[in-house]
């Protein structure tokens, strides 16, 4: 057997593999679990961290303030520095809106070792320990929560016993390529972390996604949230390890009503977004890094370009093998298209973006060692221990 048909092969047997041993991460279907409501409705305080959010905030900040919740809960929106009049905003809102009673206020610019949203957080949390609510939820600005959100996740962990359920909100997938990058951008997460995984108790797949973390006051105390994670970059799987690390049960699945409401118009824009973080989630090793470049290019890479090569050549092997995995590939992939209601037509298409993934991930390690680092909001983490750098 030729070269070609050694990589087809391994591609072929790597997708059955994670067709079938990988948590059945491809599958749409795990929501929020089975709940009933509680006799009594615990305290809940929603932390926002914000850094020049007002173009977002309109879309919402007034979803939160809505929020039908028969328990007491309060919202806290923690102005990290903002420059465009974030805090001023959120106050008009609250007064325009109404709703739940809303708190805004600034932690000042992060000492040396925390990131800033973490610092932030920080801040509401510490704000939030005054009312001694029984839960927190941590939502980013960008977030849009349906009416009964707050109060279908408290149903979920009351039932459940979780400490932490957190819910993967819908990335908005309007421009073309939000179509061709988003969905994917979930679809790899949940293959790196199946979600099917993270709720077994004692299991070492730990994840949640930042943008709606509902946690137990006291499990954040044990978990000592956001101390123990102040200076990750990624900074939900972080909290998700720190509090499974401690005894915490938790959980993680796809959303029906919370919705990102920020806009990647761009390449770029989605290109930032990914490679801000893409190698610190490889521990900034570059051996991790050669072995995720192998590996994409192994399993997404490999089976187009051997189906074509093999057709053009007259391999039958590395054509069969190729087109099997690439087969494989489109199948698994189309019931998150369906999730984001997108045309079937993209799936085929996933070696294309798997191909952008993989240049976002060097481009990553590049900007890492030119000292430029991770990048949130203006500011630049270039080392795990550096302190932030403003621009």
């Amino acid at each position: 057997m030729d070269t070609l048909v050694w990589s087809a092969s391994g591609s072929l047997a790597a997708w059955l593999w994670l067709l079938l041993g990988q948590g059945f991460f491809w599958r749409t279907d795990l929501r929020l679990p089975p709940r009933r409501e509680p006799d009594e409705w615990p305290s809940v305080c929603v932390v926002v961290p914000a850094r020049d959010e007002a173009a977002v905030l309109p879309h919402s900040l007034p979803s939160l303030l809505a929020q039908d919740y028969p328990g007491r809960a309060e919202v806290f929106l923690i102005d990290d520095g903002s420059s465009d009049g974030t805090g001023e905003l959120a106050r008009e809102l609250a007064q325009r809106h109404g709703g739940l009673p809303l708190t805004v206020d600034s932690p000042g610019e992060p000492p040396a070792g925390w990131t800033g949203k973490l610092w932030a957080v920080r801040h509401g949390i510490g704000l939030a320990r005054a009312r001694a609510p029984e839960y927190l939820l941590l939502t980013d600005a960008d977030i849009a929560h349906g009416p009964d959100s707050l109060r279908e996740l408290v149903s979920a962990a009351r039932t459940g016993g979780f400490d932490l359920v957190s819910q993967m909100a819908r990335l908005r997938a309007e421009s073309v390529w939000e179509r061709l990058v988003v969905p994917a951008f979930v679809y790899f997460f949940a293959q790196l972390y199946p979600f099917r995984w993270i709720s077994v108790k004692g299991g070492r797949t730990a994840a949640a996604a930042g943008g709606c973390v509902l946690l137990r006051a006291d499990a954040a105390e044990k978990a000592r949230i956001p101390d123990a994670v102040r200076q990750a970059v990624i900074d939900d799987v972080a909290l998700a390890k720190a509090v499974k690390g401690s005894g915490g049960h938790i959980w993680l699945g796809l959303a029906e009503r919370v919705d990102s409401v920020r806009p990647y118009p761009r390449l770029h824009d989605l290109w930032r977004m990914v490679s801000r973080s893409a190698y610190a989630q490889l521990r900034h090793n570059p051996l991790l890094l050669a072995g995720t470049v192998a590996g994409l290019a192994l399993v997404y890479l490999v089976p187009p370009v051997a189906l074509f090569v093999g057709l053009a050549s007259g391999n039958v092997g590395a054509a069969t093998a190729g087109g099997l995995a690439w087969l494989l590939m489109t199948a698994t992939y189309l019931p998150m298209l369906r999730y984001y209601g997108q045309p079937p037509g993209l799936a085929p298409l996933l070696p294309v973006t798997a191909f952008l993934y993989l240049l976002m991930t060097v481009d990553s390690a590049v900007q890492h060692y030119r000292g430029r680092g991770a990048a949130w909001k203006g500011r630049t983490y270039a080392r795990p221990d550096a302190a932030p750098e403003q621009r």
